[in-house]
């Protein structure tokens, strides 16, 4: 089972989860649902990672819709059709330093990688 396929099209669903889930965590569940194949699917970890993936796109898409409407300027300017794909997230997040890993929740590393991806010009 492809990494696209765990982590893919997780970028659209809830408001910020109370318990938010650090880098490292998500980084550890993932790894570990890799090495499950096929039956990764059926992992309650799996559901996890993907509504965490979810609810962190939800929260930083709605921030970036409210920025110019409080006069504030994006972080980030994604193309019509744009995403992530599961490969993108997990080496963004590999790439952070493993000792800053449990410091930094999902949602900012998300937000790293889409600053970095989709910057505003202008």
């Amino acid at each position: 089972m492809g990494k696209k396929f765990i982590l893919g099209a997780l970028l659209i669903v809830l408001p910020t989860a109370a318990q938010a889930m650090d880098v490292a965590t998500f980084l550890r569940k993932a790894d570990a649902l890799e090495k499950k194949g096929m039956t990764a699917m059926f992992s309650s970890d799996f559901k996890l990672l993907k509504k965490e993936v979810e609810t962190s796109s939800l929260a930083l898409r709605a921030e970036r819709l409210a920025a110019p409407k409080a006069g504030r300027r994006p972080a980030y300017c994604p193309p019509p059709r744009s995403g992530l794909n599961s490969d993108e997230i997990l080496a963004h997040f590999r790439a952070i330093p493993a000792a800053r890993r449990p410091q930094i929740q999902v949602k900012e590393g998300l937000l790293g990688l889409l600053v970095r991806k989709f910057p505003c010009r202008g």
